[in-house]
């Protein structure tokens, strides 16, 4: 009989993160419960968060809608397998559709994977209709993901080296350079790729003047226009989505991060005509389950609803504000972004990270893409006493040496 060897002592012990991989740096606290725009540690100690998981939580924490969703859904039906129809996924589709203006939707769990459908969907009309072209422009700074393609489609320096051999076919050119896209454009290519606002690189909108040149020059080279707005889509800036401000209207979008509040939804949507996936092609176990599209379908109605852009777009404005208020204070270089989708440029300084940690301490949540940036992604509906407490507590983390 063979037996198996208990495991040593030093190899059984948990690490710093206990029994959890070690992928990111987290402090040393643990989260319990939450509520709109505040989270509670399990000391008791209360946060004011203008992270929001990313841009994640449209709603806040714990929103009432999603907790209802939830309960009267799982109560019903959970997954009854992508092999099926099911009631609330065809609600949602024809709902969410409708909103975009585009005909087709397919469901994923994150943002990634509908990015790496979007991929997908763009090779295979290509060789069916572009003659085999498969390359697929993107932007230097962009963020598309963490799977191989993905990683690979993203413009992210650090990421270089990391993982080879990269997926190819992915050329890179500056943002907001019309020229520089027409001359990466071969017969190879299929498409272009690109956040209406990059928000890993320190939110860098592209201007709505490129968008519409974007639109005119795919049309007139063959190619698809894809826009990701995971981080931007779902009324982040405003509008429900992004392109709206601009006036133009993609081939293919990705949705993640708010589409679900806090839960795993993402979406890949497309026109008709763009539309080439033969049965088999793309897929997942949990894609369009009952649960989470009837969560989906909540936020969306909660989204929509009277007067909550509007509002959307009157806290975005006092939050530009007040952010461009500090940075005269301060000599800083100024606010960039759309509704709450916002960055101060610390320019001179570069002590974000080290900001981001003094702000922990004192009970607020931020988040710096890079040394010289902060990023401000709160709830959609964050209110002006939870931003004017936001604006005190960063103000006296900007005195300070």
């Amino acid at each position: 009989m063979t037996t198996i060897a208990e495991p040593q002592a030093e190899n059984a012990a948990p690490g710093p993160y206990g029994a959890l991989m070690e992928i990111t740096r987290r402090p040393p606290i643990a989260f319990t419960h939450g509520r709109g725009g505040s989270l509670w540690d399990s000391e008791g100690n209360r946060y004011l968060d203008f992270i929001q998981g990313w841009a994640v939580n449209c709603l806040g924490h714990a929103p009432p809608a999603v907790a209802r969703a939830l309960a009267e859904q799982s109560a019903r039906l959970l997954n009854c397998s992508p092999a099926y129809y099911n009631e609330p996924m065809m609600r949602y589709a024809d709902a969410l559709t409708a909103a975009a203006g585009l005909e087709r939707v397919f469901f994923a769990n994150s943002g990634a994977e509908a990015n790496e459908g979007a991929i997908k969907l763009a090779r295979k009309w290509g060789a069916l209709h572009r003659g085999g072209a498969w390359e697929i422009v993107t932007t230097a700074g962009g963020f598309h993901g963490r799977t191989l393609a993905t990683m690979s489609a993203s413009g992210k320096a650090a990421w270089d080296g990391l993982f080879e051999p990269r997926v190819a076919g992915f050329p890179k050119v500056p943002l907001n350079d019309i020229g520089a896209v027409e001359a990466a454009i071969t017969d190879r290519t299929v498409a272009v790729m690109l956040e209406p606002i990059q928000g890993e690189s320190g939110v860098r909108p592209a201007d709505d003047g490129y968008l519409r040149a974007l639109r005119a020059l795919a049309d007139r080279r063959g190619i698809l226009l894809i826009l990701d707005e995971i981080q931007t889509g779902m009324g982040r800036t405003g509008a429900l989505f992004c392109f709206e401000h601009a006036g133009v209207r993609p081939d293919i979008m990705t949705l993640g991060k708010g589409i679900g509040a806090g839960t795993p939804l993402a979406a890949l949507l497309a026109r008709e005509e763009v539309c080439c996936f033969d049965p088999g092609d793309q897929g997942g176990t949990y894609n369009g389950n009952a649960l989470m599209a009837a969560v989906g379908h909540a936020v969306l109605e909660e989204l929509t609803a009277e007067g909550f852009l509007e509002r959307v777009c009157e806290a975005g404005a006092v939050l530009r504000r007040d952010l461009e208020r500090l940075s005269g204070k301060y000599g800083l270089g100024g606010v960039r972004g759309r509704g709450l989708l916002l960055a101060l440029d610390l320019k001179p300084r570069t002590d974000g990270f080290a900001l981001v940690e003094k702000a922990l301490a004192a009970g607020l949540l931020l988040n710096a893409p890079a040394p010289d940036a902060l990023r401000f992604v709160p709830a959609l509906n964050v209110t002006d006493a939870e931003i004017a407490e936001m604006l005190d507590l960063l103000d006296g983390l900007l005195k300070r040496p």
